[in-house]
């Protein structure tokens, strides 16, 4: 059997309870978390605690009788330390005498992350480290609500949390179905705030997750795989998903750029980064994701930035391996047309992903986020120990391999190299 193709016809995702989009529609959170709770934890940020929307949202919920107590200090990039230090100011539900009926997260992945993880410890008991992995976490926590204020992460649905532990200084991955969010009410209007530089962080971000989750392996999963593991491959729902998401960001994203309150565009945007998020809580994201990680350690840009800069790399890398399926991304994105040679209309799809970072004003290359050769063992061997995500990968990605990609992506070399998977 080929397991790189769904030879199964499965058609499988993960997905909250209630997902609820449009503008304004945060004016349903009170309802929503009403229905639920009677006293909620919010989690956000400084810069999102210190606004009038902000300061709307908690005054629906006290005036429908829901006792908030809020935590403002989530961090970028989700630090272990912001875990510790909610879970030691709320304490574990068990031992509250009116105990979080619900957790309502208001922010960027970060944000939601942090409430996806202390849902589960502060029910579970134990250190966030022995959640570390895929289906490690044992049981279910409270009812998470996020409401995300970027157009990105889609972590908004996934089942997914990434954390930087900064006490081994490495980022690591919780996946588990116990982590999937009970609602998630997603309000363009909310993005429309978004600084220029987070709005085309994001959009890189997203746009990996479409591309991965189109391109990702196919498993074809055994009944007991399905049981035990979150990322079971590429499949005919994922694809409806990463189809959509790809057509609406090849044409929203120009107009965020040239009108950033274009709030439909702000919306279409944000629709697409729901779809990736969809899509990549069955497939899991792949080598652009394993191979950003370790170089958070020397570049210190956006992981939208990291991930957008290795994609014009890792799609070429891929490209033998997936020749119909950037064919196919070609007509989604209208630069191909189904009379042209596949590896053209594929060659065509590429380039068009590149145009449109370079629209956002994401780098194109490692050498423009600080990445040098020095760098490059370091990142190649750390990046083989994210094997939940080389699972992922359409073609397998050995050390050799990465060490070429990152070679390419310094020189900006963006001709049709095939680098061979062992060199």
């Amino acid at each position: 059997m080929n397991t790189n193709t769904n030879t199964l016809g499965l058609g499988l995702v993960r997905q909250p309870k209630l997902v609820l989009f449009g503008p304004g529609q945060r004016g349903q959170l009170a309802n929503i978390v009403g229905d639920i709770a009677k006293n909620v934890l919010v989690i956000t940020d400084e810069r999102m605690a210190a606004g009038a929307v902000f300061a709307e949202i908690v005054a629906s919920l006290q005036a429908a009788g829901i006792a908030v107590q809020t935590y403002d200090k989530a961090l970028p990039d989700l630090p272990r330390s912001n875990i510790d230090e909610v879970i030691a100011r709320f304490g574990l539900r068990a031992a509250q005498q009116n105990p979080i009926g619900a957790i309502l997260a208001i922010g960027g992945g970060s944000v939601m992350d942090l409430a996806k993880i202390v849902s589960v410890v502060m029910t579970n008991g134990g250190d966030v480290s022995s959640y570390y992995g895929e289906f490690k976490v044992p049981g279910p926590g409270i009812p998470v609500v996020t409401v995300p204020t970027t157009g990105g992460t889609g972590a908004e649905v996934t089942s997914i949390a990434v954390i930087f532990d900064d006490k081994l200084n490495v980022k690591l991955g919780v996946a588990s179905p116990h982590l999937e969010p009970y609602a998630a009410v997603i309000d363009p209007e909310l993005t429309l705030s978004c600084p220029p530089g987070l709005t085309a962080a994001t959009a890189a971000d997203a746009l990996s997750h479409l591309i991965e989750a189109f391109t990702a392996r196919a498993k074809n999963p055994a009944p007991e795989d399905v049981a035990t593991k979150l990322y079971v491959g590429k499949n005919r729902i994922t694809d409806v998903f990463a189809a959509k998401g790809l057509e609406l960001m090849n044409t929203a994203l120009e107009r965020v750029v040239a009108n950033p309150g274009d709030i439909n565009a702000r919306a279409d945007v944000m629709f697409a980064a729901y779809c990736a998020g969809m899509a990549i809580n069955t497939t899991g994201t792949a080598g652009a994701h394993a191979i950003q990680t370790p170089m958070t350690a020397v570049s210190h840009v956006p992981h939208g930035f990291g991930v957008g800069a290795l994609l014009p790399y890792i799609m070429r890398f891929n490209l033998p391996e997936r020749v119909a399926e950037f064919a196919e991304m070609g007509r989604i994105l209208g630069v191909a047309t189904a009379d042209q040679e596949p590896l053209e209309q594929a060659h065509q799809a590429i380039l068009r992903i590149e145009a449109l970072l370079q629209i956002a004003g994401a780098p194109l290359n490692l050498k423009a986020i600080g990445l040098e050769p020095e760098h490059f063992e370091q990142i190649a061997k750390q990046s083989m120990l994210a094997t939940r995500l080389l699972a992922n990968n359409p073609r397998p990605l050995s050390h050799q391999a990465v060490l070429g990609i990152l070679a390419k992506g310094h020189a900006d070399d963006r001709s049709w190299w095939e680098l061979p998977t062992e060199a």
